[in-house]
Order: structure tokens, then sequence, then C-alpha cells
């Protein structure tokens, strides 16, 4: 056993940035997501989870257990705009071509992001891939004010609240992170070809389940010891 090292060269570990953003939303069956689609201009994306509060249980004078309860992800996304497909999970619907109405009902999504993972020696050392799903968003609050001396460009956001989906041998979740540094690039390749779409036309963006996610890298890993 070698002795710890701290604060080593190249260690110094940091995440920041946000990028690359995926809505894939619910169709109207709500059985299903939709093919994904880019958005652009966020700004930046909030991870709230709550929940896994102790309730503590006392007998025989003393603490006997700890139980925790269940934890729900939820989180805010800020932007400057958004795809016309997040308008019906913002609870608007268009009654003709440019002519919409708000307070209708809100469509679940599913919502992909990366953000960007460095270190002291390289800011470019690699990225974690996010994916949000069964989210629904909560009206937000949008600010317009006049044109002066210091223009600001307008920026919105939503509180999302996800329902899990289900997961082989573990928990139902509503978050699943993929770290580019720890997984083999031909497994990297293969599910960001699924979720951000190829040139070949019949390769559109697709959402990817965890079930999935794990079955792709699985094979990529059967297929390389062979």
């Amino acid at each position: 056993m070698s002795k710890l090292v701290f604060d080593a060269i190249g260690r110094h570990f940091y995440e920041t940035g946000v990028d690359h953003g995926v809505l894939f939303r619910m169709n109207e069956a709500g059985n299903g997501y939709e093919t994904g689609v880019a958005w652009n201009g966020l700004s930046a994306v909030s991870e709230s989870p709550e929940g896994a509060e102790e309730s503590a249980i006392f007998a025989d004078n003393i603490k006997y257990l700890s139980l925790r309860s269940a934890e729900n992800f939820k989180g805010t996304i800020e932007a400057y705009t958004y795809p016309d497909e997040f308008e019906a999970c913002d609870g608007s619907a268009e009654l003709s071509r440019g002519i919409k109405v708000a307070q209708q009902a809100r469509r679940a999504f599913a919502f992909c992001y990366r953000t960007k993972v460095g270190t002291d020696l390289n800011p470019e050392y690699g990225y974690k891939l996010h994916i949000i799903y069964g989210a629904t968003a909560a009206p937000s609050e949008r600010s317009r004010a006049t044109v002066n001396d210091s223009p600001e460009a307008m920026t919105m956001s939503w509180e999302i609240s996800t329902t899990p989906v289900a997961v082989t041998g573990y928990k139902p979740t509503a978050h699943v992170e993929i770290d580019s540094t720890k997984i083999s690039a031909t497994a990297l390749g293969l599910i960001e070809d699924k979720l951000y779409g190829t040139d070949s036309p019949t390769a559109d963006s697709t959402l990817l389940t965890p079930d999935e996610i794990v079955a792709l890298v699985a094979g990529q890993n059967d297929s390389s010891d062979e």
C-alpha cells in the first residue's frame, strides 16, 4: 500500500459549463419520446435533488435505526431561447401559425446536456453527458425591460420535477451521468450517435433508456474481448 498523495499535479479536477442540450418531447400518446431536437441558448442547468431525509427511530433509550425517505430529482433550466417543440412542454398551444395560447396542458419531456471536465493541466480533459427522464416544467417568470444604454438579453428559466424510469437491478432513476474519461471512446461514440443522431437519413436523434445505455456499452466491451 502506497502513501496517499495530496494535490498531485494533473489531479486538480473541476467541472464547468453547459452545452449540447437536446430536448426529447413525450409523444401525444404518452408512451414514448419523439425525435430529439437541439436546444440552443442554454445558459445554466441546476440540479436540485431533494428527499433522502432521515427519520430516526428510538428504542431501548437509544437511537435504534435510521430510515431515509425516497429521493426526488428536481432542477432548473435557464436559457435565452428554446426550440419550438418545447412550447407544448411549457403549456403553450398554437391556434394557427404565429398565434399561441398559454395555460394549456404541459407535456412531459426528457433532456440531455453536457458539462465539461478539466484539470489544472488540461481544461479540455473530458466531459459528462447528463440525461434527465420524465421531466415536467413549472410556469416560469419572464421579466421584460426597456432597451437602455446597458442592454441585456432576457433569460428564461423553468423549474422541473421528474418521474424516475426503471433500471434493471437498481432503483428507478431520473438522472443518468456518463463520464467520457471513464468509458471507451467507442462506447461513448455509440451513445452519442444515438443521442445526437448522425448524417444518415435514418439515424435521427433518439433517447436511450438506462438499460439501453448499459447494453450498448456491454456489447462494445464484449466485441473488444473477442
